[in-house]
């Protein structure tokens, strides 16, 4: 490899390390980023083109993970290369998409794709910071049209203390994991991208983390700086996306007629209606006028434009929403539970035209969700599932599985709500969630937290705290600086706003914090005031969903599986398993099919469809486990009758012999004089050999030779 430039960036007790090289020298900009054994590699590709007729801006962001980076074969026998992306790849290429997307043009049309690529992994360093990092360096030493650097870091709380880049094993003993991404600005650091878990932290801690974090962030971005002065291309010029001549044109079609549709507007969510309507005619009007030519393609662009100046200045200068409300005001609210019958717990939660019906069931460990990944390989007990259909929106589309869009909502949810989960040895049931959007107005992720929250106490689970959560906006003049920010923001203030600031929680603080902006970023003044709005409607959805459900209910669908566990020792593992699994497999058989789990620990759960045959499962494992002493007397059950003796046994799967001579006082010519096979006797314990071999005694219990 020929290196050759390299930067250091001390974060914490950690240095990471920032490499160019000769490897990618056909990407727009690419550098290797390292961190311990940990390292990425980073490239940025923009195309030479502009794709006409599109409202957005083609960026891609693709983390690619890579199992030889952690020195694994992974796959089927079948399949031995990387497939589909895993779901946290997913996550964390959308986390690096939601920093670095704000910072370019915004009428930008050119496709710009990002790659982050494992190529080691020490099993410490986790490789999100450094792909974020690394897609900022990229962007800012090439030609790509981009405002950046962006400086990216975790931040987690142990026992008190701040660490920044902690590795896996901190993360969980933590009571805070914080991810943020932020760019220096008037000489302040401002957050433009915000991923967090917490257990029921207070608004304070997250300001306190942000501000500690800040020292650190602000060396990225001066590292960064530098190298750009001294490595970085000269960036491509940048041309808006509708032409001077035709926009202007385009205004003196318009005059005041959009403001008007705009500012007139019935006061009622979705009521954009008369600007569609407007859009048409003024297509019309540019082809006619200019037939061939294509020019009422750049409508939309303009009209996008327009659309959100207006919406932004009357929600400035007036409190005036899209839908009447004043900054403060959150939808009406709404809450049902045990809409289905079948189901083991169910909930609908409503927030204006937002709906979202969460369906839960209950599995047993069997159920558990295997994880076989270059990070992660284990089981999950929990997950939340979120489906974004199209009709919720009313609109037609193909349906082809999850997108990143409805991965990314679903694992949010479920960090929200994963601090309230009760623990296994509590609760051993495998929990799953799917949340189906069925209207979709703003914020559906937040009314799925409410919804799966409602679903959670339907079904029985004992979660320590109902949860809420709600998305709070701002609308902002990049120009004056003036701004607002908006309680529970709808469809429009999310597609025209400038900031998506999700916040759940319970009653005693927060547990899951997620920021998009659509700015350069935000100060801590704006991240205060989004806080506390989202505390304040926080609260008033959870007296909502008390009044409807106040706590879990005490007893379980009837409907659901029934488990029972308990623990033995390790060593007795095998006696519960048997020879090739003849007595586990025997207890299944006899007891209506159970599924029986058994962890290396000596954890064990039986799961069955109705109680009876669950208890006499467990009922047998005790049996078999229990350590028999001698002296003890049993109700025993005759199961072999042998020449000099009858086998007894006295737990299942446990047997004694009771010899011939040990039945009566007086000589027996044989034991079928006595006992036949099926007879319950009452037998004692005389002694245990050196092999586990129990002796009994039938006289010594008192049982009278027939």
């Amino acid at each position: 490899m020929a290196v050759k430039d390299t930067f250091e960036i001390n974060v914490g007790e950690k240095p990471i390390i920032i490499k160019t090289t000769n490897w990618a020298e056909q990407a727009s900009g690419s550098c290797l980023v390292q961190c311990g054994e940990t390292e990425v590699l980073v490239t940025a590709v923009i195309s030479p083109f502009s794709r006409e007729g599109i409202d957005f801006f083609p960026l891609t962001v693709e983390y690619e993970e890579r199992f030889y980076a952690a020195g694994k074969i992974l796959g089927s026998r079948f399949m031995k290369r990387e497939s589909r992306p895993t779901d946290e790849a997913v996550l964390t290429a959308r986390m690096i998409d939601r920093a670095i997307r704000p910072l370019f043009p915004k009428d930008f049309r050119k496709e710009v794709q990002v790659i982050v690529t494992c190529l080691s992994w020490d099993g410490e360093n986790d490789p999100d910071i450094l792909g974020m990092i690394g897609a900022s360096f990229a962007l800012s030493t090439s030609n790509i049209p981009w405002n950046g650097p962006l400086g990216a870091i975790r931040v987690t709380r142990n026992n008190g203390e701040w660490i920044f880049n902690s590795n896996y094993e901190q993360r969980k003993e933590c009571d805070m994991d914080l991810t943020l991404a932020a760019l220096e600005k008037d000489g302040d650091i401002i957050v433009n991208m915000i991923e967090m878990g917490s257990k029921e932290v207070q608004e304070k801690d997250f300001l306190d983390a942000y501000e500690v974090a800040k020292k650190e962030l602000k060396k990225m971005i001066d590292v960064q700086a530098q190298a750009t002065k001294k490595i970085g291309k000269k960036k491509d010029v940048f041309e808006s996306a509708v032409e001077l001549d035709i926009e202007k044109e385009i205004k003196e079609f318009l005059g005041d007629k959009l403001e008007k549709a705009i500012s007139n507007a019935p006061k009622t969510e979705k009521n954009l209606g008369a600007t569609e309507i407007l859009k048409q005619e003024l297509v019309k009007y540019l082809a006619e006028k200019h037939p061939g030519e294509g020019k009422e393609k750049q409508v939309l662009a303009f009209f996008e434009k327009e659309i959100e100046e207006i919406i932004i200045k009357n929600i400035i200068e007036r409190d005036y929403r899209p839908d009447g409300r004043k900054s403060v005001d959150i939808r009406p609210l709404s809450c049902e539970v045990g809409v289905l019958p079948r189901t083991h717990g169910s909930g609908v939660f409503a927030r204006g035209l937002t709906r979202v019906l969460s369906i839960l069931t209950l599995g047993g460990p069997a159920d558990q969700q295997m994880l076989e990944g270059m990070e992660i390989a284990g089981k999950k007990r929990f997950m939340h599932h979120y489906n974004f259909p199209p009709f919720s929106s009313g609109e037609t589309a193909p349906m082809r599985g999850p997108k990143r869009r409805e991965i990314g909502h679903g694992a949010l949810v479920e960090k929200a709500l994963s601090p309230v989960i009760p623990d296994v040895t509590q609760f051993p049931y495998t929990i799953r969630i799917v949340s189906e959007c069925v209207s979709s107005n703003g914020s559906t992720s937040q009314a799925s937290v409410c919804a799966a929250c409602v679903a959670l106490m339907d079904a029985g689970v004992p979660i320590k705290e109902p949860v809420a959560g709600i998305s709070v906006g701002l609308a902002k003049n990049e120009k004056t600086g003036k701004y607002k920010v908006l309680t529970d923001i709808q469809g429009p203030e999310d597609h025209y706003g400038d900031m998506d600031f999700k916040v759940a929680g319970t009653k005693n603080g927060i547990t899951a914090i997620q920021l998009d902006v659509k700015i350069d970023g935000i100060n801590s003044a704006i991240v205060k005031e989004a806080l506390d709005r989202a505390k304040d409607a926080r609260l008033k959805i959870l007296d909502i969903i008390k009044e409807q459900i106040s706590e879990p209910r005490k007893n379980l669908s009837p409907y659901a599986p029934k488990i029972a566990t308990m623990t033995i020792n390790p060593a007795k593992i095998g006696e519960v398993v048997g020879p090739k699994g003849s007595m586990i497999n025997k207890i299944i058989e006899a007891c209506g099919g159970v599924s029986i789990d058994i962890e290396d620990s000596g954890f064990v759960s039986v799961t069955g469809v109705n109680q009876e045959d669950v208890d006499k499962a467990i009922t047998w494992i005790k049996g078999i486990v229990r350590e028999v002493n001698v002296g003890e007397i049993f109700q025993g059950k005759v199961v072999r009758l042998m020449d000099f003796g009858a086998f007894v046994e006295i737990l299942p799967g446990t047997d004694g012999l009771v010899h011939i001579s040990k039945f009566a006082s007086h000589q027996i010519k044989s034991v079928k004089d006595v006992v036949k096979e099926g007879d319950i006797i009452p037998v004692k314990v005389m002694s245990i050999d050196d092999l586990g071999r129990i002796n009994l005694s039938a006289i010594d219990a008192g049982f009278k030779a027939k």
